[in-house]
């Protein structure tokens, strides 16, 4: 039923006018998480037939040199770092779509998991429970952030290796265990934050400074705590556009998921789902 709900949105010229109209002049970022290559083809295809695909750079660039960017500028992220993400590198390559890689610096290149796909596990009620008592349950299921587990969810050290050396991948900071920062303590939340960026960099030789808020969660101690720990920007989950003048600490993204539905993608990708769920909340 979603499906034909999603056809009928696209057909129907909206996604069209809000892109023609209102994405025009602005920037918009997209997040995926582990969408597969195929799904990957059609969307890469889709936003470079019909967006100007920028990197993160080019648009802090724009912003410190008050320029303009192309209209309809788009940029591309995924959050996690998932082992999938390295299976998308020829298509990266062939389509030249630059994309940015928030990563969780002490899970990447280990075979440690995220918590939140522990099995049989309620997530959505664990992120409202204290850092401390959502360690604890989790504990007692048997799950362990440190645990290294026989199968690997993420990408492996080797891969972000060969990764890094495309012009087209920038990997940024996700935190280094993906808890819910406003849950954790002034110390953890600090730890998580400036600790991520710090390892990221002497793990794997990269530059940090772009964040991602895992599952969009922040207060303003984290923005505070971003700003002190050298950070340039920080993406939300928070649906919505942005310009060259949005607040570069919240900057808004649209939720594209992982799906295989080109139909979907071109929704999502315009605004009219996300605006419009969070208009219905």
């Amino acid at each position: 039923m979603t499906s034909f709900v999603f056809k009928i949105l696209r057909y129907s010229g909206l996604p069209f006018i809000v892109r023609e109209v209102i994405q025009r002049s602005k920037v918009t970022i997209v997040m995926m998480h582990d969408i597969s290559p195929k799904a990957a083809e059609q969307a890469f295809r889709f936003w470079q037939n019909n967006y100007n695909i920028i990197s993160f750079s080019e648009y802090l660039d724009a912003r410190m040199d008050k320029k303009e960017l192309p209209p309809k500028s788009l940029i591309l992220t995924l959050d996690d770092g998932h082992k999938g993400n390295y299976k998308l590198l020829p298509l990266i390559e062939r389509f030249k779509i630059p994309v940015t890689i928030f990563l969780c610096s002490s899970i990447a290149g280990t075979n440690r998991h995220f918590w939140f796909l522990h099995e049989n596990i309620d997530a959505d009620n664990l992120k409202k429970l204290s850092d401390k008592e959502r360690l604890r349950t989790l504990k007692q299921m048997g799950f362990g952030p440190e645990k290294e587990y026989l199968d690997r969810q993420v990408l492996s050290s080797i891969e972000i290796e060969e990764m890094k050396s495309s012009s087209f991948i920038d990997f940024q900071s996700h935190t280094k265990f993906h808890p819910v920062l406003p849950q954790c303590s002034a110390d953890r939340s600090l730890e998580e934050i400036s600790g991520s960026k710090k390892e990221i960099e002497e793990k794997f030789g990269l530059t940090v400074n772009g964040f991602a808020y895992p599952n969009g969660d922040f207060a303003e101690r984290e923005v505070n705590i971003i700003k002190r720990s050298g950070y340039s920007y920080a993406v939300t989950v928070d649906p919505g556009y942005n310009t060259l003048k949005s607040d570069i600490f919240k900057l808004k993204r649209f939720s594209v998921n992982d799906s295989e539905n080109i139909d979907e993608i071109v929704v999502k990708t315009c605004g009219v789902w996300g605006m419009g769920k969070r208009f219905l909340h």
